[in-house]
């Protein structure tokens, strides 16, 4: 057991076995239908959003934990002497990162330390791995906040959304814009950019169309890529993930490319087959 337990919520879209292996904290968000609320990821699972959504034609509402729900998580090791990173959802986009904040304060000081990644899903994910990999190299605290530090800023994040119905239903687009979209088989695609979700640019046409653009705009970056670890996360979307694995692999020389799975809370927002491809750009020495 390291002197360094690590965390991150729900949102991170880490692989089970990753979270198993490295012995990851995850503290979940909360999807709430009607009077029903459910932890993310562990009471409610994705294809039961959708059929939540199917039968009821309306979106669930997402919520932070509370201060007190990390409390709770971090207690028992702080109780064990252990220093806590836990690397939150972006602060842009929900209040997790102040709840975790506020938590930390009911700790001694230094001992539990709250990073902002300014990113999502699996944009989250990169840094956690990053920072886990430092510590089995032996680095300190504060070598890992100093590297999540530089890191941050390099991380890259584009998803394909391949329907503009969720967005519609979340209020984020109009109801002329997802006629419109439906027919001319408009796809959005999606980029974090300082910490919040940004629509970068508008695929019309095949879905086929918009994966090999997703595929491409990666490509272009090959030679500012960390080759370390790269990302596809997908909601619902198994064979294009594998499809796009396959030809980063052959592109890049990745040392791994992993395929993860958007949790209850992304998927909320973006719906099913939706697809993105995650990565870090090389960090200057």
């Amino acid at each position: 057991m390291g002197t360094i337990k690590f965390f991150a919520d729900s949102t991170c879209d880490l692989p089970p076995e990753w979270i198993e292996k490295y012995d990851i904290g995850i503290v979940p968000l909360y999807v709430t239908f009607g009077d029903a609320t459910y932890r993310d990821g562990v009471d409610l699972q994705v294809p039961e959003l959708y059929d939540q959504v199917a039968a009821t034609g309306r979106l669930p509402k997402t919520a932070a934990p509370s201060p007190a729900d990390f409390i709770a998580a971090f207690s028992p090791y702080v109780a064990e002497g252990r220093s806590i990173i836990y690397i939150s959802l972006s602060s842009e986009l929900s209040s997790t990162y102040q709840n975790a904040l506020i938590a930390a304060e009911e700790f001694p000081v230094g001992q539990v330390h709250v990073f902002d990644s300014l990113n999502l899903s699996s944009g989250i994910g990169l840094q956690v791995m990053k920072a886990v990999r430092a510590a089995e190299d032996g680095k300190s605290a504060a070598d890992i906040l100093a590297l999540l530090e530089a890191v941050r800023s390099q991380v890259e994040t584009e998803f394909v959304i391949d329907s503009l119905d969720y967005l519609y239903k979340g209020g984020r687009c109009s109801g002329m814009q997802n006629l419109v979209g439906s027919l001319l088989r408009i796809r959005p695609v999606i980029k974090v950019i300082d910490g919040k979700m940004t629509p970068a640019y508008k695929v019309r046409g095949s879905r086929e169309k918009a994966m090999d653009q997703l595929l491409q705009n990666a490509l272009a970056r090959i030679p500012e890529m960390d080759k370390d670890l790269i990302f596809i996360t997908h909601s619902l979307a198994d064979e294009d993930a594998v499809q796009l694995k396959a030809a980063l692999a052959d592109a890049t020389q990745a040392r791994e490319i992993a395929i993860s799975n958007a949790g209850c809370v992304i998927s909320s927002h973006c719906g099913a087959k939706t697809i993105g491809i995650l990565f870090t750009k090389s960090i200057a020495q």
